[in-house]
């Protein structure tokens, strides 16, 4: 409570709360139903991606249901851990993609030094004429990997690693990444931004983001504020 508290003080107006497995995704979803303004994402993250058995998946489809939830995520492909087989990784998140499809709604992908595979699998999956909103969160690619992400019509999801002391490519890259495709996110609890680096993530530190993207891009903070809940609307479909 007190976490979301100050998240409103700080002016979030949205929280997208993803799942990375069914208990995470029922608790997303119990969370989105107490507190306006909060949305659920269910999902099976690609180190869980193992444990989608027929049992899970017929759950996750029934959570996926649910009039809270906004969007199918995290799900991806994670290459750095590999705690799940690479082909049960692509098999659970292609399954999770047809999910997505069947009921309408977005998904937010994970992709750790797992570039090429993710859009391969993504690009697969738009030709099949699937056109649902794709974000990309915690995004750690290089300029080539945004434009074909952006190519896809994806968002890319940015948060506190833009802010780090020794953060070269994302700070240098952000100015040429058009702003109608981006929004802020904190991966809490991980990731805190600058100068709370190590420490516990939450959203009220959101404005940190908001304001080191400010001055990348040359735009008042306020503006890009805006811009990116107007952006996160979009993308999830989202009250106004």
């Amino acid at each position: 409570e007190e976490v979301i508290r100050r998240a409103r003080e700080a002016g979030v107006v949205y929280i997208i709360n993803p799942g990375a497995d069914l208990e995470s995704s029922r608790r997303a979803i119990a969370l989105a139903e107490s507190h306006p303004g909060i949305f659920a994402a269910v999902g099976i993250h690609p180190h869980e991606a193992s444990s989608l058995t027929d049992d899970a998946w017929q759950e996750l489809r029934r959570l996926a249901q649910h009039p809270c939830v906004v969007a199918i995520g995290e799900i991806g492909l994670d290459y750095y851990r590999d705690l799940s087989p690479r082909p049960i990784q692509q098999a659970a998140f292609r399954r999770q993609l047809a999910l997505a499809a069947e009921l309408g709604l977005p998904v937010i992908i994970h992709d750790r030094d797992a570039h090429e595979d993710v859009l391969a699998i993504l690009e697969q999956w738009r030709a099949e004429g699937n056109n649902l909103p794709i974000l990309f969160h915690a995004f750690s690619g290089d300029l080539g990997i945004a434009q074909r992400v952006l190519k896809l019509g994806g968002y890319i999801a940015i948060g506190g690693p833009v802010t780090f002391t020794n953060a070269r490519r994302l700070p240098a890259m952000l100015p040429q990444l058009p702003l109608e495709r981006l929004v802020v996110e904190t991966d809490c609890p991980y990731l805190a931004p600058h100068p709370y680096r190590g420490q516990r993530n939450e959203p009220a530190y959101l404005p940190l983001v908001v304001e080191k993207m400010a001055s990348l891009c040359q735009r008042p903070a306020e503006e890009i504020a805006r811009l990116t809940t107007e952006n996160a609307r979009r993308l999830f479909r989202l009250p106004a």
